[in-house]
């Protein structure tokens, strides 16, 4: 496994535990806010310091005491071969597992799920389930169908689970937040992301100013009650 990462503690990753995030390398998007390009284009990640696998696994075995939970994300986790065997091996330390994806490989999150190597979900929903705004905010062209077939999988699945979506003038309008809410309702979870014009990968994004807070409480209003949770964060 590419591992190009290692958040040692966390509190927020992964909700209600204790937790450390493992960074995995390389993503089929190209989303255009995305804040990790060091994991996602090719001319970074070769510069892009890895983790030897068997030092990951030290650490967890060192850590177990104190950490309840592991993290996994990225770039995109599901693209990568051998996710189930690298889960299995994490799992049998003891550790909860929460997956972050894009969603983009349903087979592979239920073969996560059937095999209980997952205990928590979280689904980064990029635009309403329109090809062309879709396309916008993930940077290549998706297989919408596959998303859909996701979503159902992970409402369905009998374990923790979150959709979110980071929201980006120029990429998306206050009328998007409405249409994914619809598409994805009813659910546990929903929480909106305001972009950061940090560190993107369209650097033109940085001039870009985010959703006013008060636009963001306005469509929240609008759309928490199709959710048992729905916040800004």
């Amino acid at each position: 496994m590419e591992i190009g990462g290692l958040q040692k503690t966390t509190l927020i990753d992964y909700p209600g535990k204790i937790a450390c995030t493992i960074f995995l390398i390389g993503c089929n998007f190209r989303c255009p806010f995305c804040y990790s390009a060091e994991l996602v284009l090719p001319e970074k990640i070769k510069n892009q310091p890895r983790i030897d696998e068997k030092e990951l696994f030290r650490f967890l075995k060192e850590r177990r005491e104190y950490l309840e939970g592991v993290v996994i994300c990225g770039g995109e986790p599901t693209i990568h071969s051998d996710l189930s065997d690298f889960l299995l091996q994490i799992k049998k330390m003891g550790y909860l597992i929460k997956l972050d994806t894009n969603g983009t490989h349903p087979d592979v999150i239920k073969k996560l799920i059937d095999k209980k190597l997952v205990d928590y979900i979280a689904m980064d929903i990029k635009a309403p389930l329109e090809e062309e705004k879709y396309a916008a905010a993930s940077g290549v062209k998706v297989d919408l169908e596959k998303i859909r077939q996701s979503i159902a999988l992970i409402k369905n699945s009998g374990i923790d689970y979150e959709f979110r979506t980071t929201v980006v003038p120029t990429i998306h309008q206050l009328e998007d937040i409405l249409n994914i809410a619809q598409a994805i309702a009813p659910a546990q979870k929903f929480y909106l992301q305001n972009f950061r014009p940090e560190k993107t990968l369209n650097e033109n994004l940085l001039q870009v100013k985010p959703f006013s807070e008060t636009d963001l409480k306005m469509i929240l209003e609008k759309i928490k009650n199709l959710f048992e949770e729905c916040k800004i964060r």
